[in-house]
């Protein structure tokens, strides 16, 4: 198992994840990762170089590429791609590009050398089953689709993109369907996850819940370091 306290949060789309991982991170000193922006910016550089994104061979590219996710930001190759991961064209690609087992064999192994050492929170699809299977804690987290819809109706708001719940609503099953089915890493609950339904649960809830999980671990009182910090 690797030293650090280590979280793992899994969930669909919509459900929360990034937005209470920062908050836990923030108030109990956890590096927070977010693996979900990593795809997003292989998706965003796959775009940009027009390969043929069905073709995975063509994401070989990704060998000349650094990604790292540092303070809430992402960056490829120290450019700062955080505002331009969020595009309507990346979300709509980025989970035909998470299909491919290269491009998640080469993140994961990234997710996995970024959370060595220190004490993370890390949230995704595949962390409490594939890149952290020895997590100290896993949480699942999940809500009812018209609630997912409302928040990232919202979140788009805040970013001067209008967008109608109903489609909202379709892409959310659309790219369940896809994460949920697909060969490589499926989005799955691990056996031994917590899940919280949050879709009567406001963020600071669920926030709260998860430290209390947290809370009760006695590893988390036991960590000495993290150099991640």
């Amino acid at each position: 198992m690797m030293p650090g306290f280590k979280v793992a949060i899994d969930g669909p789309a919509g459900s929360g994840k990034s937005t209470i991982s920062k908050r836990v991170a923030k108030q109990l000193n956890l590096t927070h990762i977010d693996t979900g922006a990593m795809y997003r910016a292989i998706t965003y550089m796959a775009l940009e170089k027009k390969i043929n994104l069905d073709d995975e061979e063509s994401y070989k590219f990704m060998e000349d590429v650094k990604v790292r996710y540092e303070k809430e930001r992402i960056y490829v190759n120290d450019l700062d791609v955080t505002s331009l991961i969020r595009s309507d064209l990346v979300t709509r690609n980025v989970s035909k590009v998470s299909s491919f087992p290269y491009v998640r064999k080469i993140l994961v192994h990234i997710q996995k050398q970024a959370a060595e050492n220190i004490d993370v929170i890390m949230d995704g699809r595949d962390i409490g089953t594939v890149v952290l299977p020895n997590a100290d804690l896993k949480i699942f987290l999940t809500a009812a689709v018209k609630e997912r819809a409302k928040r990232r109706q919202k979140d788009k708001e805040e970013l001067g993109i209008k967008q109608d719940i109903d489609s909202l609503e379709s892409e959310i099953i659309e790219r369940d369907l896809k994460d949920s089915t697909r060969k490589e890493s499926p989005l799955v609950c691990a056996d031994d996850a917590i899940v919280i339904d949050t879709t009567h649960y406001t963020i600071e809830d669920t926030t709260n819940r998860i430290i209390e999980e947290i809370l009760k671990k006695e590893k988390y009182h036991g960590r000495t370091t993290n150099e991640g910090r």
